[in-house]
């Protein structure tokens, strides 16, 4: 399957039941710090909304909700990495996205014959303290050129601007989160982030 180029990622089903009707085809929720009672509800919605509009859902860390919940695709960080059953999720039929900063994190992500991998952050991020500094786009190059057919996401820092320059860089697919969840008019950013990963 082809994946949409626009990938926004959201931290509520709230967001989704807003910006899937303006034509949003691939969304990742991340949740954290939620009761399991809560993130099994938004999960549960996010999955039935995605399939009314014809959307993939990626969950962000809970691999085993969304084992469980039927849903189809994950995305690990490192971290999650540690933690996570890849065999399990891979028998579930889960498709699989990887969070990667450095060779050593491309290589262990590789390994793993994920169906997309994340770079990040290409651009400095305000979404959450990194260790990491910015990438920059040509990171971005010698990433696609390892990965090959694989999907590339671009992450961190991006706007609807800087979408352009990852494309011709190397990205399959841009990542958004505050560019979106920040600005003033999200519902026009949204509009504006799909004509221009049209």
């Amino acid at each position: 399957m082809t994946l949409s180029r626009f990938y926004p990622i959201f931290d509520d089903v709230a967001w989704l039941r807003r910006m899937l009707p303006l034509g949003v085809k691939l969304v990742q929720l991340r949740i954290k710090g939620k009761p399991d009672d809560i993130l099994r509800a938004q999960l549960t919605e996010a999955r039935d909304l995605c399939r009314a509009h014809e959307a993939v859902l990626v969950v962000n860390d809970h691999w085993q909700l969304a084992i469980e919940l039927g849903c189809d695709w994950v995305h690990l960080g490192q971290e999650d990495l540690d933690i996570a059953d890849v065999t399990a999720i891979r028998e579930a039929g889960l498709k699989l996205g990887v969070s990667t900063h450095d060779d050593a994190e491309l290589e262990r992500a590789l390994a793993l014959a994920p169906d997309y991998v994340a770079l990040g952050p290409v651009y400095p991020t305000i979404l959450k303290k990194m260790k990491w500094q910015e990438q920059g786009v040509e990171k971005l190059t010698m990433w696609k050129e390892r990965i090959g057919e694989t999907p590339l996401v671009a992450i961190g820092g991006m706007s609807v601007e800087r979408a352009p320059g990852a494309f011709a860089a190397g990205a399959d697919i841009v990542s958004a989160v505050t560019d979106i969840t920040l600005n003033a008019d999200p519902d026009a950013r949204v509009r504006a982030w799909l004509d221009a990963c049209a």
